[in-house]
């Protein structure tokens, strides 16, 4: 047992300094001298990129972004899956890790990111269809309204609700209310924009 809890613990931590990569904050930094944490809605995500620098940060963001996300997975079930009953613990701690480590990075100050691609990418190596289920969702209420932040939201309710439909063990149930309420409170500053009527809709004319 001393050995399992051992092995789960690596995998937690090793889940969050690979989420603590935040490609958003790196390629800002480096390419453009800038911190996207200071530039438009202060998200080191996907969407703020796009907006601040353009389309190519943007998909280097959103391929690191689900990467490392997968990574954690892979590395909690490397270290964790061979051993009886305790095969997924690894996965789901592993991942929600790396969640926790895209929004609050060890490696800048713990201002990260909302972690809706990075826990997109847990979803979808824990259960595809599920995953695939709630993209739907969400690509479904962008198209409809433009809000990024709207559908992001929805999409991550969905996955609870997919979860219990899909009878999934009662674990990738709580990680999946977790990683949903923790989506939700991340979007609290978009909440109250949505409310104000001064959200920003997505746009792929603003940068080249």
């Amino acid at each position: 047992m001393a050995l399992v809890v051992i092995y789960v613990v690596l995998s937690v931590i090793v889940g969050y300094l690979l989420g603590s990569i935040n490609a958003s904050v790196i390629i800002g930094k480096i390419l453009y001298r800038k911190d996207i944490r200071e530039y438009g809605s202060g998200n080191a995500g996907v969407t703020n990129t796009l907006r601040t620098f353009g389309k190519p940060a943007a998909a280097a963001v959103l391929i690191v972004d689900f990467l490392k996300g997968i990574a954690a997975c892979l590395i909690g079930h490397l270290l964790v899956g061979y051993i009886d009953n305790f095969g997924w613990v690894g996965v789901y701690l592993a991942g929600f890790a790396a969640v926790l480590g895209h929004n609050w990075p060890v490696f800048f100050g713990f201002r990260g990111g909302k972690g809706v691609l990075t826990s997109f990418a847990v979803v979808m190596y824990i259960s595809p269809v599920p995953a695939l289920i709630c993209l739907a969702v969400f690509i479904v209420v962008v198209a409809l309204t433009r809000y990024v932040s709207l559908g992001s939201m929805v999409g991550a309710v969905f996955w609870p609700i997919v979860s219990l439909f899909y009878n999934l063990p009662a674990l990738v149930v709580a990680v999946a209310v977790l990683m949903s309420v923790l989506i939700v409170i991340r979007h609290k500053d978009n909440i109250k924009r949505l409310f104000d009527g001064t959200e920003k809709k997505l746009s792929f004319k603003n940068k080249k």
